[in-house]
């Protein structure tokens, strides 16, 4: 993986870059989608990975950019358990179909709903060598909500190497500050051993207060024409 530009970018940027790769360059969700996946998980596997990985998926683009991971990396070879934090119920589009994929592959997953435990999260990833981010993206605004908060303070508690899918859940995307933080002043947002984000920076990581919580960032690109990439990184 390799950083593609130093040009950083907002919430709302992000967002034109694939309505623009879809609406003027004729792309898919799903290509975009499987690209990042695919990237993520090739970048997780060049840091190392000693035993199992567990990746906790949200409802949205996020967690259906982690089903992808999930997929790639048991080609890769390695132990995979994916975790989901919404009912499948929920999932809609591109994730949803990223889904049934996994259904059909029976790779190994457990649906926590939308109230789990704290008790059996932390029993899920007590045994994880790493453990994959793809609750919240760069669109999350506002409160964070469960299941996402507990899903949150049971990763950060688990001690164990963290790959953050994007940016890590719970940081703004423009400010690289916590979204919020807990009654006792803990910042509820996850905190990340490794970021890798896709097509470029996130604003946000312009903050310095930004790298406590996503570690190393990392680059990678989603599969985007040049010249989008071009107009969108020059301007």
């Amino acid at each position: 993986m390799s950083a593609i530009s130093d040009r950083s970018l907002t919430r709302e940027e992000v967002r034109a870059v694939d309505r623009r790769a879809i609406d003027e360059f004729g792309m898919t969700g799903l290509v975009l989608m499987e690209n990042a996946g695919r990237g993520a998980a090739e970048g997780l596997i060049q840091l190392g990975v000693g035993g199992l990985v567990v990746v906790c998926a949200g409802k949205g683009n996020n967690g259906g950019d982690g089903f992808v991971i999930a997929r790639h990396l048991e080609l890769f070879g390695c132990d995979v358990r994916l975790l989901l934090f919404a009912n499948p119920s929920d999932l809609s589009g591109d994730a949803a179909a990223n889904w049934r994929i996994l259904e059909a592959a029976e790779t190994p997953r457990v649906v926590l709903g939308r109230q789990p435990a704290l008790s059996d999260i932390d029993h899920a990833l007590s045994h994880a060598d790493w453990i994959v981010d793809a609750l919240l993206g760069t669109g999350t605004v506002g409160e964070v909500r469960e299941p996402y908060r507990t899903a949150i303070t049971s990763i950060n508690r688990s001690a164990r190497k963290v790959l953050a899918v994007d940016l890590p859940s719970g940081l703004d995307c423009d400010t690289g500050l916590p979204i919020e933080s807990l009654a006792d002043g803990t910042a509820l947002c996850v905190r990340a051993t490794q970021t890798v984000t896709f097509v470029a920076r996130k604003r946000g990581f312009d903050n310095p207060v930004s790298l406590g919580f996503t570690g190393q960032v990392e680059v990678v690109g989603i599969g985007i024409p040049k010249k989008l990439r071009d107009e969108v990184l020059k301007s």
